[in-house]
């Protein structure tokens, strides 16, 4: 577990390592604040929490360097929780333990924290290296990125002080991205007075596991399974075709993930268990055949269960069982202009039915704002349909592309010198801070690079080992050249 320690660079894996100590799931971040602030105390760096609990670290430049413009290294503190089924693991306290398989670094059955760890390492490793060349430096680590942005848009005006922002929270080394996706967050509720199953009823309990999930922005084009859309088809089929009603759904916790386990308890005739029992088996066929190469790990059982104290009405459950198939989920739109890159799109993460509420969380993604509404005004007329609220919050702009970006011409130019090949420029459909602060600070010139991660948002997260060094190396060169004020 404490092999990654002995990598290289070992001013990065040293201080990742130190961060997979430190619980810091989204919503849980008190000691990762704490540890940030107690790291900064050490090194002889300012620093101080902001109002919205952020963690701003400022580093005076090398003698002779004064005159260059101010860098803001950003990234953000939180990570997300995600685990196997079968993972006894607590994200609010237990640290995260990390392998190495190969060229990766992975961690034993959750989400491995590279993002956005690895640049909040980045921002260590710069503000404790006394031997680095660079002018005015500041970190921004923010705090829940990954479920509301909260840090970036409670911040108050005046909080940063740089000319330039490298954001480093994006996943593919060798590439800048100069734009990304705005969104926001939907959420559907109902309250609803339940009833008692008939005492002669049975119960069972549907499962549906072992999907890969991913990052709904940078997966959400791969065709990978969503559980509650999947889950969605075989309840309408429990309810028409075996008389059953549902009892409960749990579906997803994260609105960035694609949701991959899903539990649904139904009751229905005991006399049509058996045959009920022989549909899930068809189901899991179907969904095993159409996600050939996709899904190789879907598991979808069926077992039986007590019989719940209440379930829910026979015309609410059809309403928001009709409203979870209608519900868009996945690509919406690619650009016109650039039709390899998905414009708009929605992530159904999670659905919660039980003890008289209902409550669907969807994350809708666009680099366009009139498709962004398009898109959610798409859902709200599926979910008020059947009667639901819903409510939009959280929302966050797309970053535009700036052709005439400095950094990122002298950017393109260094990493040709080091590595001898061009360095990919281009907008993703993952939502980064960028666009904030953008809007908050229009004359930042701005751009995200970081190391290879695969798998974000997932138990299978990965970080490629080679591609860390070569990163921090253009983190490095980059500092080095920031032009004169």
């Amino acid at each position: 577990m404490t092999e990654i320690k002995d990598l290289q660079p070992a001013a990065i894996w040293r201080h990742f390592y130190a961060l997979t100590r430190v619980p810091r799931p989204s919503g849980h971040v008190e000691k990762v604040q704490q540890f940030l602030l107690d790291f900064a105390r050490e090194a002889g760096v300012e620093a101080f929490l902001d109002k919205a609990g952020n963690v701003v670290m400022r580093k005076a430049a090398t003698p002779g360097m004064e005159n260059r413009k101010t860098v803001t290294l950003q990234a953000h503190m939180d990570m997300v929780p995600q685990k196997l089924s079968d993972s006894p693991h607590n994200f609010e306290t237990d640290p995260i333990e990390t392998y190495i398989d190969g060229e990766w670094v992975k961690a034993r059955g959750t989400t491995l924290g590279a993002d956005d760890g690895m640049g909040v390492a980045t921002i260590m490793a710069v503000m404790e290296d006394k031997t680095l060349r660079h002018g005015p430096v500041e970190g921004f680590i923010t705090v829940d990125e990954e479920t509301t942005m909260y840090g970036v848009n409670h911040m108050e005006p005046g909080t940063l002080t740089g000319d330039i922002l490298l954001n480093l929270d994006n996943e593919t080394e060798g590439e800048m991205v100069i734009g990304s996706a705005g969104g926001v967050n939907l959420t559907a509720t109902m309250e609803f007075s339940t009833t008692a199953p008939d005492a002669a009823d049975a119960a069972v309990k549907v499962s549906l596991s072992g999907l890969r999930g991913g990052h709904s922005g940078l997966e959400i084009n791969e065709g990978r399974a969503n559980a509650n859309k999947l889950m969605a088809r075989l309840a309408a089929d429990a309810v028409s075709e075996y008389e059953a009603c549902l009892a409960s759904w749990e579906g997803g916790n994260m609105r960035n993930a694609i949701p991959r386990d899903c539990d649904l308890v139904l009751t229905l005739p005991a006399e049509n268990v058996e045959a009920f029992k022989e549909a899930v088996s068809e189901w899991r066929q179907v969904f095993t055949d159409e996600y050939a190469g996709i899904e190789p790990a879907l598991t979808l059982t069926c077992t039986d269960t007590e019989l719940p104290a209440t379930i829910v009405p026979a015309e609410v459950q059809d309403n928001l069982i009709d409203a979870l198939m209608a519900c868009h989920n996945g690509v919406m739109r690619y650009i016109p202009a650039i039709p390899e890159i998905v414009e708009t799109s929605s992530n159904l993460a999670i659905v919660s039915i039980a003890e008289g509420k209902a409550m669907f969380k969807v994350l809708i993604r666009s680099s366009r704002d009139s498709m962004r509404d398009c898109c959610a005004d798409t859902l709200t007329a599926a979910f008020a349909m059947a009667g639901m609220s819903v409510e939009l919050d959280g929302a966050y702009p797309a970053w535009q592309p700036n052709p005439d970006s400095q950094i990122v011409g002298i950017m393109e130019g260094l990493y040709k010198e080091l590595f001898g090949t061009d360095n990919k420029v281009q907008v993703v459909h993952a939502g980064l801070e960028c666009g904030l602060i953008g809007a908050m600070y229009p004359k930042m010139d701005m751009v995200s690079f970081g190391p290879t991660l695969r798998s974000p948002h997932t138990p299978d997260e990965r970080c490629h080992i080679p591609s860390v060094d070569k990163y921090y190396r253009f983190v490095v060169a980059t500092l080095e050249n920031i032009p004169e004020k």
